[in-house]
């Protein structure tokens, strides 16, 4: 006997395994996609060898450390390109950092600490004797860099991420710019920048000279790695959005941005990059080399740092 109304009750226990199906069937072609996009990343990273042993290497430290270098590369832009960025004159040889910071993930999980390091700290750089710290990269690229992070510091560097002129403005534009906020505002022709005071959003050109630009305020360097972290975390927390994810329009942008951008070392790879990103997104604590003062050298003008609170700080991270 069939009571009333019973139909549509069969129905919906005949929809119930279609809709698991289908479930399951959407949830594979994510899982691939994932999967396939990781691996296709992956194998389009661009790669050196950025670290290297060498006698007297500190030994393994808790956790891990990056070492993200901003350098003034302009290689590979056009004369479009480099009017856009205001980067001055696209045959300068060489390369410089201007930015240098070290990423501490602790082992367990917890809260990251992101450390600027001034790029006219004074510091011993092996085989060279005292010298500004961005003269390392000068002298030897990312090895003789992290050579001398590491021997003025104590903490090992575990993993290498570079980015120059081009990628900081490219990633900018790929999730549709970030929202940064001066203090007051900035003008500097040199930098191609001319902002007001407050948070506003910014485009990959007008981001890149924020965090270019050293001469529009009294502390200098100074105030210049304050706006570099903000930067780096705003463009992480704007490409871990949801918004960003499942938009493919910024998501697939941000990818081939991100492979044309990023130099890492032989040994790192895309779930590095991942686990590194995902640690940010929880959110860090940001400091700068404690300073003590500033010296006239024959390095020029440099940097000097607090050497009782810097060993305090760098003992945190090792």
């Amino acid at each position: 006997m069939q009571w009333p109304g019973s139909a549509p009750g069969r129905k919906r226990r005949r929809r119930r395994p279609r809709l698991r199906r289908i479930l399951g069937v959407i949830l594979a072609v994510v899982v691939v996609l994932g999967v396939g996009t990781a691996w296709w990343v992956d194998s389009h990273l661009n790669r050196i060898e950025a670290l290297t042993s060498y006698d007297g290497r500190p030994g393994n430290t808790s956790g891990t450390n990056w070492l993200l270098v901003g350098s003034d590369s302009r290689a590979g832009l056009s004369e479009e390109d480099g009017e856009r960025y205001a980067a001055g004159d696209l045959s300068e040889g060489g390369q410089r950092t201007d930015t240098i910071i070290v990423v501490h993930v602790p082992a367990l999980g917890g809260r990251p600490t992101m450390v600027s390091i001034p790029r006219d700290s004074y510091v011993e750089v092996p085989g060279y004797g005292m010298d500004k710290i961005n003269a390392a990269f000068s002298y030897g690229g990312p090895q003789l860099l992290q050579q001398t992070i590491e021997q003025n510091t104590g903490m090992r560097i575990d993993h290498y991420m570079e980015i120059g002129f081009g990628g900081f403005a490219g990633i900018v534009d790929a999730v549709g710019g970030v929202t940064l906020c001066p203090k007051e505002p900035i003008s500097d022709p040199m930098a191609g920048l001319d902002v007001q005071a407050g948070c506003q959003k910014m485009d990959g050109p007008t981001a890149l000279g924020y965090v270019r630009t050293r001469y529009t305020s009294d502390n200098g360097d100074l105030d210049r790695v304050e706006r570099q972290r903000e930067f780096l975390s705003a463009v992480i927390r704007q490409a871990g959005s949801f918004s960003t994810i499942i938009n493919p329009f910024r998501s697939l942008p941000l990818v081939n941005s991100l492979t044309d951008a990023v130099t890492v070392d032989t040994r790192d790879h895309v779930w590095h990059l991942a686990s590194l990103g995902l640690g940010l997104l929880r959110g860090s604590d940001q400091q700068t080399v404690p300073v003590s003062g500033f010296a006239d050298t024959d390095a020029g003008s440099v940097v000097l740092w607090d050497d009782g609170a810097a060993e305090d700080l760098f003992r945190k991270m090792r």
